[in-house]
């Protein structure tokens, strides 16, 4: 029976103290031990189920994590306060002067910008590549190649990476394969399909209330447990822990992920369907004409549909300006970058969440200066949303 994220979630909710049906939410930095003695084999690793200080675990962080674990079926989980804390964590514990990176170039801006800019500090050599073009990712690979990155489905264009095909190029070569999942939470599994780990920004769908950041690293337990280690661990050393009130909160949204995830992929499916038939070229994976419609369709969870997330060009920033602006005036949602809200939320992609992509980059990319991207939200009525859309675009 092929592995269902939502039911596996389900198997791992318990009761807090004096059986509060919510997990209890623990706000100490420090933890006390009975003894001298208990310290010193918690410095060392001996001691099992004691905690020692927040940045390490703590009760409420470790909750969340086992539950984000039973979600994506790794042996266990890090949550962190922020997406880009999980992805750089994860690249520092992977990666050393010297190495190189594989790295789809159609991902999130801020991931783009460490690799690019930042680092090149550490001596650390990225390829910016297309990881959907399966030659072009074995080409790329060097004897000091440790990992490839890319996004399950990529930011912006919504491209849809074949992750056991990818998976298989990594073992074939003894690299990890990372891969960011924060567009399809439910939808995808891909610890199931062959990633090593998996990184979410949970600012996004897996909180889905963008009223804090936080991210998500699901790994085996030895990688974890790599990146808590006192002495050479970059989760313990460079800091990022998630704030317990936070996480808690996070982890009572989480339930919600399953039905939430099939309202904005009904909702996104509705609005492609309708762009396409006023003769506005929509990019959505669902689409029969998508590129990566036969691997979404392959590789997919069934029941949680196609994601949130469309996009369509109108080929020029002013006109993509004008138009975000109207709906907007209009209350179709937010002018706004982020996504997984419940409101829908648009943003023109080349002017914001990918600006610091280089515009060489973003024209190898395919991606136009008009292209807006949408987040749908949760809206009952998608009908009355799409036609107050069409009343926008018809303004233009």
């Amino acid at each position: 029976m092929k592995f269902n994220p939502a039911t596996a979630l389900e198997k791992v909710h318990e009761l807090g103290s004096f059986n509060g049906v919510n997990q209890s939410i623990n706000d100490s930095a420090t933890f006390a031990f009975e003894s001298g003695e208990d310290m010193t084999a918690c410095f060392n690793g001996e001691l099992e189920g004691a905690f020692l200080y927040s940045r390490h675990w703590n009760p409420t962080n470790f909750a969340l994590a086992k539950a984000l674990a039973a979600m994506e079926n790794t042996e266990a989980a890090w949550v962190t306060g922020s997406g880009m804390a999980a992805i750089t964590n994860t690249i520092l514990q992977l990666c050393s002067a010297g190495d190189h990176i594989v790295a789809s170039r159609t991902i999130y801006g801020g991931s783009f910008a460490f690799m690019k800019s930042y680092l090149p500090k550490f001596n650390i050599e990225v390829s910016f590549i297309d990881t959907t073009n399966l030659d072009e990712v074995k080409a790329s690979i060097k004897p000091n190649t440790k990992m490839i990155y890319t996004e399950t489905v990529n930011n912006p264009m919504l491209q849809v990476a074949d992750i056991p095909k990818l998976s298989k190029i990594a073992k074939e070569n003894n690299v990890k394969l990372v891969v960011d999942n924060t567009f399809t939470p439910m939808i995808f599994s891909p610890a199931e399909l062959g990633a090593d780990i998996v990184v979410y920004s949970m600012t996004k769908y897996v909180n889905g209330k963008n009223d804090t950041t936080a991210g998500a690293i699901c790994a085996s337990e030895e990688f974890i447990n790599s990146l808590i280690d006192l002495n050479t661990g970059s989760s313990m050393l460079l800091g990022g822990p998630l704030d317990s009130m936070r996480s808690s909160s996070i982890h009572k949204n989480l339930y919600t992920l399953p039905i939430r995830m099939i309202q904005h992929s009904k909702n996104a499916a509705y609005l492609a369907d309708k762009f396409n038939a006023m003769g506005l070229k929509s990019i959505y994976p669902g689409n029969e004409n998508h590129i990566g419609n036969d691997t979404f369709k392959a590789t997919m969870n069934p029941g949680f549909g196609f994601g949130g997330m469309i996009a369509i060009d109108l080929e020029t920033a002013e006109r993509a300006s004008k138009f975000m602006t109207l709906m907007q005036e209009n209350n179709v949602g937010y002018l706004a970058v982020s996504l997984g809200f419940f409101r829908t939320l648009f943003s023109n992609s080349g002017k914001s969440t990918s600006s610091e992509v280089p515009a060489d980059e973003q024209k190898k990319m395919g991606l136009s200066e008009g292209l807006v991207r949408f987040s749908m939200g949760l809206d009952y009525d998608i009908e009355a949303t799409y036609k107050t859309i069409e009343k926008c675009f018809k303004a233009l």
